[in-house]
């Protein structure tokens, strides 16, 4: 519990020094900082402070709406509170790829990319943007939401756990990671109160990254995209396309007039290894290495069914 009540103090003063003065705060957490500030000296002092910033005149709410709280934009908020209008994200950029060759165009792209001023207001200190990478010939394009933490301090797309399963699913294809493309719609990790966890991007942000995202595609030109999970699955097919994946998991559709199939997320297979859910997500692999012509071995159809 410890872990989370700091994790309270420190989101606290981090809307207090954004100049947020009211908020909603449950009175288990009022009551979890006053614990703490009995029961560790320590800390004493920075609860002390913590507590000073919640208003005599609060209301009380649920843990959820706590949770909400934390997990909004500090400037979002403020603006809120103070019944300002919240102010829209950024307009997606316009982008023109130059004459060239493949890879002194992604060359471009990619500075462009890396100049960007809103994509570098949204990365944290000492972090870095992640662009996409691989074989500008591919022949499968692997689409991905947003880096995580081990992608933001590399600056590669899925490089963390999520990425070596994705490694080890393209390897049981029969190719290779340097076969393939690989790419997010988000180029900057959401942002978090905390280093841990992460949360889906908003709307508004996959939208602003789209362009690049289609320029990287427009350049590539695979003869597939595969869609890996359920958020990347809606930046390319619309937020309302469908509401859970099952529903459009293992169909054919277009994206930009290619090919495109939507797929498990490999950080679900991760939390959720069903043997069902393998076969699943391998049933959808074998129709892209069927689309793309590649040989299918008796062995690689019999994955997953013992």
């Amino acid at each position: 519990m410890k872990e989370q009540v700091l994790a309270i103090v420190d989101e606290l003063k981090r809307l207090k020094g954004t100049g947020v003065e009211h908020l909603y705060v449950s009175g288990e957490a009022i009551r979890s900082l006053k614990f703490l500030k009995k029961s560790e000296k320590a800390e004493k002092a920075e609860v002390e402070e913590a507590l000073a910033s919640i208003p005599e005149n609060i209301r009380s709410a649920s843990i959820d709406d706590f949770n909400k709280v934390l997990a909004e934009d500090p400037d979002a908020l403020k603006a809120k509170i103070e019944g300002k209008q919240v102010p829209s994200f950024a307009k997606p950029p316009a982008v023109s790829l130059p004459e060239g060759d493949k890879q002194s165009r992604w060359n471009a792209l990619r500075d462009l990319v890396m100049g960007c001023t809103e994509c570098n207001k949204h990365v944290r200190a000492g972090y870095k943007l992640v662009f996409g990478v691989g074989n500008l010939d591919a022949d499968i394009f692997f689409c991905g939401e947003a880096p995580g933490a081990e992608e933001e301090e590399q600056g590669e797309p899925f490089v963390g756990p999520a990425g070596q399963l994705l490694n080890k699913m393209i390897k049981a294809m029969g190719l290779d990671r340097s076969q393939v493309y690989i790419g997010n719609i988000m180029n900057w990790r959401p942002e978090m109160p905390t280093r841990t966890g992460n949360r889906p991007p908003k709307p508004e942000e996959m939208a602003f990254c789209m362009p690049y995202l289609k320029a990287q595609i427009e350049i590539v030109r695979p003869k597939v995209i595969v869609a890996l999970g359920a958020t990347a699955t809606k930046g390319l097919y619309g937020q309302e396309s469908f509401k859970a994946l099952r529903e459009v998991k293992g169909e054919w559709r277009e994206f930009d007039g290619i090919p495109t199939i939507a797929t498990y997320h490999p950080s679900y297979l991760l939390r959720n290894s069903s043997h069902s859910d393998k076969r699943k997500a391998w049933e959808d692999l074998l129709k892209v290495m069927g689309k793309i012509g590649l040989p299918i071995s008796d062995k690689q159809r019999g994955f997953f069914l013992k």
